[in-house]
């Protein structure tokens, strides 16, 4: 049977991106994990370069210099009403009056006598969680997603399932609960008579006014000072290399994984490219060369994550994942 040569390149991608996705256990770079546990997804982290930029600033030639010279001091004649004498208070004692009342006191207070009758139980008996289901992070490198050739650019996490274990337990269940019956005996009270404030002694305040005169004085406006003349600084223009943004590995980004990037799901992404206005070479179905340059563009034009085909890229161009 005649294999088609698509077909061919198909199988030779699909068999490069398993090759390149095998378990490793060392060399690991990141101590962190992907930000969610969920089955049947791949994240990947991938090494992006710095990027510069040529600017234009100003430098230094000669430094700005100052002169001082010498204001003199400025006086003035005021006159001002000073206080003589300051005002005051004079305080008068108001004493305080009393009268009689009467009012109730407890003697004796109300008293509660209590019994409990004791609560009956039943046993049952239930699965008690053992170890949880939890999942699993198998750390992978190279992907088919990843445009990068180096397989330390790029390294994907996939996440398996171990089940959950359980074990049965006895237990006691509240069958009638516990009860009380209550019997009260009343307080007891007397009346007694005391005396009281009617009204509290007080103390009234008499103000008495503050006196005043007026005074003629001389007084100084502003103080003797020096003031700074300033001679600019002078300047030249020069070009420099600036770091725009830092390269290093990018954050996890959430990518298709390797056995679902198939070629049916590439030749896709060419025809979304095309249609977007980036030329992916020829829609073969197969990640090459011209393919990813044209994908790198447009995730830098779109602002997306850059160096793989995750899923924030095939959403933007409207492609299922």
């Amino acid at each position: 049977m005649r294999i088609h040569l698509n077909q061919l390149k198909v199988i030779f991608t699909l068999l490069l991106a398993f090759g390149f996705c095998m378990t490793y256990a060392q060399d690991e770079p990141f101590a962190d994990l992907p930000p969610t546990s969920e089955y049947g997804k791949c994240y990947a982290k991938c090494k992006i370069p710095d990027v510069y930029e040529t600017v234009s600033v100003q430098k230094l030639k000669k430094e700005a210099s100052t002169k001082l010279v010498k204001v003199p001091a400025v006086y003035e004649t005021v006159t001002e009403t000073v206080l003589a004498k300051e005002a005051s208070i004079k305080y008068k004692t108001i004493p305080a009056t009393f009268k009689t009342v009467t009012e109730q006191v407890m003697v004796e207070p109300e008293k509660t006598k209590v019994q409990t009758i004791p609560a009956k139980y039943r046993t049952e008996s239930k699965q008690v969680l053992v170890s949880p289901a939890r999942g699993q992070w198998v750390r992978k490198k190279k992907s088919a997603s990843c445009f990068s050739q180096n397989p330390d650019d790029c390294y994907v996490a996939c996440y398996e399932e171990i089940p959950a274990v359980y074990r049965t337990e006895k237990y006691q269940v509240l069958d009638t609960p516990a009860s009380t019956t209550e019997s009260v005996t009343p307080a007891k009270y007397k009346t007694i008579t005391k005396k009281v404030i009617d009204q509290p002694a007080r103390v009234e305040e008499i103000p008495v006014e503050a006196q005043y005169k007026t005074i003629t004085k001389k007084v100084l406006v502003s103080p003797e000072s020096t003031r700074e003349e300033v001679i600019p600084a002078i300047y030249s223009d020069v070009n420099e290399k600036r770091l725009v943004k830092e390269g290093g590995f990018t954050v996890w980004t959430e990518i298709l994984c390797a056995e679902r990037t198939t070629s049916s799901k590439v030749r896709n992404v060419q025809n979304a490219l095309k249609a977007a206005g980036y030329d992916p070479g020829p829609v073969d179905g197969v990640m090459g060369v011209r393919t990813q340059a044209a994908l790198k563009q447009y995730q830098t034009d779109k602002g997306l994550p850059i160096g793989n085909l995750n899923m924030e890229t095939l959403k933007s161009l409207n492609v299922q994942g």
